[in-house]
């Protein structure tokens, strides 16, 4: 039986080198003149804190940390059906053979990312061989447009973008809008730190994504679609590029597909990185050619959208998992998640967690699932204390909330929201004043500018919190931050606006005390503003050995080699942290 050596190529084991991997393994092949293994590129498999990641079909073996040097072992164990184990993933002191009996899998369900980590995203074969195209096909000479919306609406299948708009109704009221000419826009800008769940879809299965703007056209009467990718993707728009001129020689794009009257085209425009152009009027500005800035609503997109036509926008996540809807029926897809949430929602687990990297779990699994059971815990014995969700626009949710459900209304009830997907675990040592200002930078400098509460508003906020981190604050900061974050809430005109302060309001509802202890107190609980931190030298720990201060760079440390314990003189130290690191006794700390 032909084996396959798989090797993932997304973005994170591509930059590990994964590459050169793969070259390794063809030649050590060829040097063993062996012909029953094939050497193939993959998408993301998710668990990107073991990348590079290789495995092997159709054993499912699993092999973590994979380097250049690993290929010859790794073909030897393929021809002989033997492991490597020193390559095979440990959990409990075992190790683990199969990808899918590890602990990271266990509690997800793959719709979306279905086929990353399963099929090369440059072979249209591959992709056929999983019943690629076959809901297009479905679709188009089976179904009428009615059928389709139905079975979408049925689906419950909402926006995974952030707004969470059923895509049903979004599909339905395309098709109603009377025109000429409609068009189906993909938006892959994902802007938010920590996010990469559209990116790693568009590398991992771009064909999923060329074929379900295919059934919308379809669905709503349009012939032509764009992919609107930040340039900042690159393997992404190459294997988008890959995959539709290969769609295009199969005949599953383009004219009269699978011989019906239905003609329909996908062209790519690449975005330069604006955060503001994933809000969707300022993505079709910025298609035509304009200065990307939102537009006043009404008229929505689905009646006036891009070149002033209907258009039906939707985000990577929400059009791959438009083929399994189509394929199982909307009924299938309702049976996963919750009562208003339907589905799966994949999330881009980051920050301080042990298992980094890209999982998908239905709707209604606990935040505690995904930050103990699936993303392994809070490394180096830290204690959890908040994960911030949905990006710039999202909220901070604490540790009280950890049982809570995921899924749209319950993330809206406790201050936070769904957003695209990012996820950022923060353990007991972050200061929650210190992120907020970090998301409010972001805002700050993403902003348009074109609506003054936004523009201006961000920025003065910014400002109040700059101050606070530097001991500056001052009593009466607290209630205006707060005032200021309704304000803008109220009066700005698109999305990001309307969101910027939720990181600001969500911190202070449920850190308060942080804002406080670092305004009445000039003190940052977490020790991690510079301007607030005090370095200390224990002298029951100090050896009197002097190397502190020999490290100084501003001769902030006095005190003479065995002669009594050094001290920091706090006017002149820098909080750089050096003598921190040079300390082999451990006895300074940031207080």
């Amino acid at each position: 039986m032909k084996k396959k050596i798989m090797v993932c190529c997304g973005t994170g084991c591509t930059s590990s080198k994964s590459e050169n991997i793969i070259k390794a393994l063809k030649e050590e092949i060829k040097i063993r003149k062996v012909k029953d293994i094939e050497v193939s590129k993959t998408g993301c498999f998710g668990f990107c804190a073991k990348g590079p990641i290789v495995v092997i079909e159709p054993e499912e073996t699993f092999y973590e940390l994979v380097k250049v040097e690993d290929a010859k072992d790794i073909v030897e164990a393929v021809v002989s059906g033997n492991l490597v184990e020193r390559l095979l993933p440990k959990e409990k002191e075992e190790f683990v053979k199969k990808w899918h009996e590890l602990n990271f899998y266990h509690k997800q369900k793959r719709i979306a990312l279905k086929n990353c980590g399963k099929i090369n995203p440059e072979n249209i074969d591959e992709y056929i061989e999983e019943k690629g195209y076959k809901a297009l096909e479905k679709a188009v000479k089976e179904m009428s447009q009615e059928d389709v919306i139905n079975e979408v609406l049925k689906s419950g299948l909402r926006g995974r973008g952030g707004a969470g708009f059923p895509t049903g109704k979004k599909w339905q009221f395309a098709k109603d809008s009377v025109s000429d000419i409609k068009y189906v826009v993909c938006n892959a800008d994902e802007g938010d730190p920590g996010a990469f769940m559209d990116r790693s879809i568009l590398e991992g299965d771009p064909h999923s994504i060329i074929e379900a703007m295919a059934i919308a056209g379809f669905a709503i009467g349009a012939s032509e679609g764009y992919v609107y990718v930040r340039a900042e993707y690159p393997i992404a728009v190459n294997r988008l590029e890959i995959a539709i001129e290969q769609a295009k020689e199969k005949k599953v794009l383009g004219n009269n597909i699978f011989g019906t009257d239905f003609s329909f085209d996908i062209k790519i425009r690449l975005g330069a990185g604006a955060f503001v152009c994933g809000e969707e009027t300022a993505l079709l500005n910025s298609i035509e050619g304009k200065r990307g800035e939102p537009r006043t609503k009404p008229p929505f997109p689905a009646v006036s959208g891009l070149f002033g036509k209907p258009t039906l926008i939707n985000n990577v996540e929400t059009l791959a998992n438009i083929p399994q809807i189509i394929l199982n029926g909307g009924n299938w897809y309702s049976e996963i998640g919750t009562e208003t949430s339907k589905g799966t929602k994949v999330f881009a687990l980051s920050g301080n967690i042990n298992n980094v990297g890209l999982v998908e779990v239905p709707m209604g699994t606990t935040l505690r699932e995904i930050i103990y059971d699936v993303g392994g815990g809070i490394p180096n014995g830290k204690g959890f204390k908040a994960c911030q969700m949905g990006g710039p626009s999202g909220g901070c949710i604490p540790a009280e909330f950890l049982d809570t459900k995921i899924d749209y209304e319950n993330l809206n009830k406790i201050g936070a929201m769904m957003g695209s997907g990012g996820l950022i675990a923060m353990d007991d040592t972050k200061c929650m004043v210190n992120i907020a200002k970090f998301f409010l930078e972001f805002t700050v400098d993403e902003s348009c500018g074109k609506c003054p509460p936004c523009r201006i508003g961000t920025k003065r906020m910014l400002e109040i919190l700059t101050r606070i981190t530097e001991g500056k604050g001052k009593e009466g900061d607290i209630e205006l931050l707060e005032e200021l974050a309704y304000s803008i809430k109220d009066a700005s005109l698109c999305g990001l606006g309307q969101t910027a302060a939720n990181p600001v309001l969500s911190t202070i509802k449920y850190f308060r005390d942080e804002y406080i202890a670092h305004i009445r107190d000039k003190k940052c609980p977490a020790g991690e503003c510079k301007a607030l931190a005090s370095y200390i030298i224990d002298e029951e720990i100090c050896k009197q050995c002097g190397i502190c201060k020999k490290n100084c760079p501003v001769d902030a440390i006095k005190g003479e080699v065995r002669q009594g314990a050094f001290e920091i003189i706090q006017d002149k130290c820098i909080k750089c942290g050096t003598c921190v690191a040079k300390c082999p006794f451990k006895a300074i700390s940031k207080k």
